[in-house]
């Protein structure tokens, strides 16, 4: 798979059609793989965090989530194909494996609400085979407990929500004692099935502007936000006074 440099993290350049074909395709072999989805604000984050950078340059797929990526693609002169976000991608393997043998783990948010989104989930796609589901609220001396739960249901793809850039440290330190074949780190993605968060609305996403929809619901992201317009300085400065 070809990848696109932004700012040193190796994103993927695939549809997701694409995406979701490659991890059906991971899901027949015995092989563990992870899968993350940074978007404009992780991205900024892993220049200040080298550890963070590494992690997300190991993962078997790192797809798009944000239009701010895709744009910085564009300005760099090596255009994404297209935004490819954790929520889209989750929803299009529940419709895809819906009916099927492949099984799901739900790992995240808060007590109740993982529960909630699966029966959510089974409702909205039918009959997804949720294997589990487990809170992210557990202590350190519960973490093995934890994994030997997961692996005693022996799910096929693990969805990781904890929040960036938790899970993905989260993921890349246990992966070599989970027994599933794809970990997926998909944020808040289990309030939103869990019927807890609102998605922002379509049209409001495919213009860019899903960043300032998230600000009027939670005014408290504003000091996070503050990495959007140093990713896009930062673009700039790479794109036209670059040596």
């Amino acid at each position: 798979m070809e990848k696109i440099n932004i700012h040193n993290i190796m994103i993927h350049n695939l549809t997701m059609q694409e995406a979701v074909a490659q991890i059906q395709k991971w899901v027949t072999e015995d092989s563990l793989h992870s899968v993350f989805t940074p978007n404009s604000e992780i991205i900024m984050q892993a220049q200040r965090n080298p550890e963070l950078k590494s992690i997300l340059n190991s993962a078997d797929l790192l797809i798009p989530d944000g239009a701010g990526v895709v744009l910085a693609s564009k300005i760099l002169k090596r255009p994404l194909k297209e935004k490819v976000s954790g929520v889209d991608l989750v929803k299009n393997l529940f419709i895809t494996f819906a009916g099927k043998n492949t099984s799901f783990f739900i790992l995240g948010g808060e007590p109740g609400v993982a529960e909630m989104a699966a029966v959510n989930i089974i409702s909205e796609y039918g009959k997804v085979n949720i294997k589990g589901y487990a809170h992210g609220y557990f202590k350190p001396e519960e973490e093995t407990s934890l994994i030997e739960e997961i692996n005693k249901v022996n799910p096929d793809i693990l969805l990781v929500g904890f929040g960036a850039p938790k899970q993905e440290f989260w993921i890349y330190e246990n992966m070599y004692r989970l027994q599933c074949k794809v970990c997926i780190g998909i944020g808040g993605s289990i309030d939103i099935f869990a019927g807890k968060v609102t998605l922002t609305p379509e049209f409001i996403r495919k213009a860019g502007f899903e960043w300032l929809h998230r600000l009027i619901r939670q005014p408290k992201r504003a000091k996070r936000m503050i990495d959007l317009p140093k990713f896009i300085m930062l673009t700039l400065k790479k794109r036209f006074i670059r040596k």
